[in-house]
């Protein structure tokens, strides 16, 4: 992408973009002009992505340090601005009586601690950002309200959101704005799949939802939230599909 002189260059680091929310995001930022560096796990999914978007990527993981350092030394190659943290998930639904540790420890550090270990490295980058850095949290609704059986992933994605209210308050005086995008019922070919492990499993949670929100709308809604002009902040964005009035609420036809 080349810009005027008027009109810089757009950048961004996604993270989470082999797949749903991260890869649209991806595809919803190339399409809209920006230059994007496509970050995830799994380099086969990058490289098709490169291929049909024209953007730039590195493999690794958020929770690694060493994989976090060569993120970092390409961010800093395409003049990355804005930063869109979406890698995360949720791995079962047991309760607390039945919790399993390892799946409690894999959702913090994927939701929360990596979050944290990239956005700590991209910091300084985004401070001396000509016009302002942005730094954009996926959490989720799960986050807003506890339920059985999500207590795992409601502790992750409530940290997450945690973390995202302070680094707004400390980073304003440094010209970097903060928004967090809280989506609820989203639809995609691996979130529940992964967390319950069957497609069997994965289906019933949409069973009879009308228009559950799609990985589209979300990236949609994070273009609108990093697109419009610095000085606004969109703090907090909550998006549901019509027919989850709540996280208690679904309806189903």
């Amino acid at each position: 992408m080349t810009a005027t002189a008027t009109e810089p260059v757009r950048s961004a680091l996604v993270t989470g973009a082999s797949a749903g929310i991260g890869r649209a995001t991806v595809v919803a930022l190339r399409n809209s002009g920006w230059n994007v560096v496509a970050v995830a796990r799994r380099q086969e999914r990058l490289e098709e992505l490169a291929a049909q978007t024209g953007c730039s990527w590195v493999a690794g993981d958020i929770t690694v340090d060493a994989d976090v350092d060569g993120m970092l030394a390409v961010a800093r190659a395409e003049g990355v601005t804005t930063l869109i943290n979406i890698a995360g998930g949720a791995r079962g639904t047991q309760k607390v009586a039945d919790a399993v540790t390892e799946d409690w420890e894999w959702m913090m550090q994927a939701n929360y601690v990596g979050t944290m270990k990239l956005t700590r490295a991209l910091l300084p980058q985004l401070r001396a950002a000509t016009g302002g850095g942005t730094v954009l949290n996926l959490t989720s609704t799960a986050a807003l309200a506890a339920y059985e059986g999500g207590a795992g992933y409601n502790a992750a994605k409530a940290a997450e959101r945690a973390t995202t209210q302070a680094l707004r308050l400390e980073e304003a005086e440094n010209d970097v704005r903060v928004v967090e995008v809280l989506p609820g019922m989203v639809k995609t070919d691996e979130f529940s799949l992964r967390r319950l492990g069957s497609a069997e499993a994965a289906d019933k949670v949409y069973a009879g939802v009308e228009k559950p929100l799609t990985a589209e709308d979300v990236a949609d809604v994070i273009r609108y939230a990093v697109e419009v002009p610095h000085h606004v902040n969109l703090d907090e964005i909550v998006m549901r599909p019509v027919a989850q009035a709540a996280q208690y609420k679904v309806i189903r036809k």
